[in-house]
């Protein structure tokens, strides 16, 4: 039994961005006048970019607040506000489809990359920001993963690939250049859910269906790099995939395992498979060694999968400040889903995991734990129904 009386608590789901103010100061001067153009032209599609709580996103004070009363010591912050000369999110766009375009959105994350050196300089040691790429051209990518460990970053955040943006796969061996770099640069990969996805055209269902179809769309790329052999030939990465869930994982490596046992014969039922393309190892095995899962917002029974799928393999998340995360009332999810849980559990997902993935100093942090960690004891006391806030209706809160 530990004799640390609280938590450190690391959020692997965080979102942050600057406001457009912000972003024209760290715009390439060439882009300054486009901007300008593209600005007066722009309407936010975001309630939650529109209203008081924006500020949340950038304002250091604000949000150190309110993480420091949700009990929060450190976070892995993606983007939120819509960079530059993006139509809408740049978690959620479709990639450009064409050269020009591309330029326009290369900069603008580039815009957004450049603000979060600063941004994470401030609180180094609470923030590990995830810097943004795109894939449709390499030699960008491969420049900007350069750029990004010289400023200290230490993971970035991988686009998915839609299955009709003429771009290969992530299963393809073109990425292999690109796996080569994360290796040598030691640079977490680190995907989110909500890329990915096709067009759905301007039907009136087209939204509904996006979202119907987000889990799957970010689900694939786990069976691309595992069964492409990515994880084979390059053993040191370290792949996260974060607010995706948890429970699919057991599925979808049961059938991973099954096909390659299939595989093994040289046949799964009427096609045939060459030797080369069977792995030495089982898929399973790959997962285990360099997956993990940045478990957002989990509801009890997701926590009951996060111990199936394996506590070493998973990171608890809050998705602050986004409305279906736990903010405001993060300490209350924290009982409802972990209550039972032993103490040693529950220190690997919600801090040594990170510590070891996202190379975050426990020490730095422990002073702050000190004072804003919520305690062992207020974890391990079991929350009533009364207890719940009428208006959390975060999946924390509305699954069982």
């Amino acid at each position: 039994m530990s004799t640390v009386a609280n938590y450190t608590l690391i959020s692997s789901d965080c979102h942050a961005g600057g406001n457009m103010k912000a972003y024209e100061e760290y715009l390439s001067p060439d882009h300054r006048e486009a901007f300008t153009e593209w600005r007066g032209a722009y309407s936010n599609p975001f309630r939650d970019l529109q209203d008081d709580g924006r500020s949340r996103n950038w304002d250091d004070e604000r949000r150190n607040g309110d993480l420091d009363a949700e009990g929060v010591a450190a976070e892995i912050s993606f983007p939120n506000t819509v960079p530059p000369f993006f139509p809408t999110g740049a978690l959620i766009t479709y990639p450009a489809t064409d050269r020009t375009e591309y330029e326009r959105r290369l900069e603008g994350i580039r815009t957004h990359n450049r603000w979060l050196v600063d941004w994470c300089a401030a609180f180094p040691e609470r923030r590990c920001g995830l810097p943004q790429v795109f894939l449709n051209d390499l030699d960008d990518t491969i420049a900007d993963l350069h750029l990004a460990a010289e400023n200290g970053f230490r993971s970035f955040m991988l686009p998915a690939v839609p299955p009709d943006s003429g771009m290969p796969g992530l299963y393809h061996p073109v990425y292999d250049r690109l796996w080569a770099v994360c290796r040598d640069l030691d640079l977490v990969v680190t995907q989110h859910g909500g890329s990915g996805n096709p067009s759905y055209g301007d039907a009136p269902a087209a939204t509904l269906m996006y979202l119907l179809e987000v889990p799957f769309f970010a689900h694939r790329n786990l069976s691309h790099l595992i069964m492409s052999g990515v994880f084979e030939r390059f053993p040191e990465l370290k792949y996260v995939m974060t607010e995706q869930g948890v429970a699919w994982v057991l599925e979808d490596l049961r059938r991973m395992d099954g096909y390659h046992r299939q595989m093994s014969s040289g046949r799964v039922g009427e096609l045939g498979f060459p030797a080369e393309l069977v792995l030495p190892h089982k898929p399973s095995e790959y997962f285990d060694r360099n997956v993990w899962i940045g478990a957002s917002f989990p509801s009890p029974s997701e926590a009951e999968a996060i111990r199936q799928v394996g506590i070493h393999k998973v990171m608890w998340g809050s998705d602050y400040p986004h409305h279906e995360g736990t903010f405001p009332y993060n300490r209350v999810h924290l009982r409802r889903s972990f209550s039972d849980w032993d103490e040693a559990d529950l220190r690997m997902i919600f801090t040594d995991n990170a510590v070891e993935v996202y190379r975050f100093d426990a020490e730095a942090l422990a002073p702050l734990a000190a004072r804003i960690g919520p305690s062992v004891a207020e974890v391990a006391t079991p929350v009533t129904q009364d207890e719940i806030p009428r208006d959390a209706l975060s999946p924390a809160f509305t699954r069982p």
